[in-house]
């Protein structure tokens, strides 16, 4: 059994001014997409510049922050923003929810894409690979951050969160970041590494990450204010979540079924 080491969420105090580690993950999440995106064009890409590389990294993170935000309060925690409406803008407590970001990101994308010119679905392909690196460093933030705790166990890497109660816990924050992060990184990075039809890569991102992310589910402890909402196992989370698994296998189906279609979408 391990103990939770009690991380503390300030990072860096400078007088007045605090720097938590959740904001430090963000910009690490950020800027690793930034750095991936800028060698992939390097080696392998002549349809994006320097400059569109990071504009698209700034409307991704613009995105990804707001939309977080705001799918955290309206999915997870409406009662909690309807008693404290200044909690909305404090992002250093936590709460934002991966499908409201991803909303938020596919319309900040839609605008720049139609600004530039570019195709939409080529963009959403092109940027794919690089999100799963930003996934696993917010998982570790929620680790970092002692929130988003397993359920129960008897497993030997139980790990005992004594902010929440004395029993040992699934570390789901590191599942989280183990398969959302690492293995769907690797994943659709080897997939895009080669020609593939338009809606391939997307397809294989969002299949991948609600199979995942269901997964996760069962041994992460439901958010104690929504708990199950069916069968004593369904939660939130696997609601958002299947209907990335269903998008990404039409996806996959539209893809492959397109005739003739080997453009390289990365």
């Amino acid at each position: 059994m391990l103990t939770y080491p009690q991380f503390d969420p300030v990072a860096i105090s400078l007088g007045p001014i605090s720097i938590h580690w959740y904001g430090i993950m963000y910009i690490i999440a950020f800027g690793g997409a930034w750095a991936l995106a800028s060698y992939r064009v390097s080696r392998v890409e002549d349809q994006w510049t320097a400059e569109q590389i990071s504009d698209l990294v700034f409307y991704g993170a613009l995105g990804a922050v707001l939309g977080g935000r705001l799918g955290s309060v309206l999915f997870y925690n409406f009662p909690r923003f309807i008693e404290d409406p200044i909690w909305l803008f404090r992002v250093w407590e936590g709460g934002m929810s991966f499908h409201g970001g991803f909303l938020g990101v596919l319309i900040a994308f839609f605008f720049y894409s139609r600004s530039i010119g570019k195709d939409y679905w080529s963009t959403i392909d092109f940027i794919a690979p690089f999100v799963p690196f930003g996934l696993g460093a917010g998982r570790l933030g929620n680790f970092i951050g002692g929130e988003l705790w397993g359920k129960p166990t008897d497993v030997p890497w139980g790990m005992v969160f004594p902010h929440v109660d004395q029993l040992a816990r699934h570390p789901s924050q590191l599942y989280e970041f183990a398969l959302e992060g690492v293995a769907l990184g690797i994943i659709v990075w080897w997939f895009s590494s080669k020609p593939r039809p338009r809606l391939a890569v997307s397809g294989v991102f969002a299949l991948g990450y609600g199979c995942f992310r269901f997964f996760i589910e069962f041994f992460r402890e439901p958010d104690g204010h929504i708990g199950y909402l069916a069968f004593d196992w369904l939660t939130m989370g696997q609601v958002l979540s299947a209907p990335l698994i269903i998008v990404g296998v039409v996806f996959l189906l539209l893809a492959y079924q397109q005739p003739g279609s080997v453009a390289n979408t990365r």
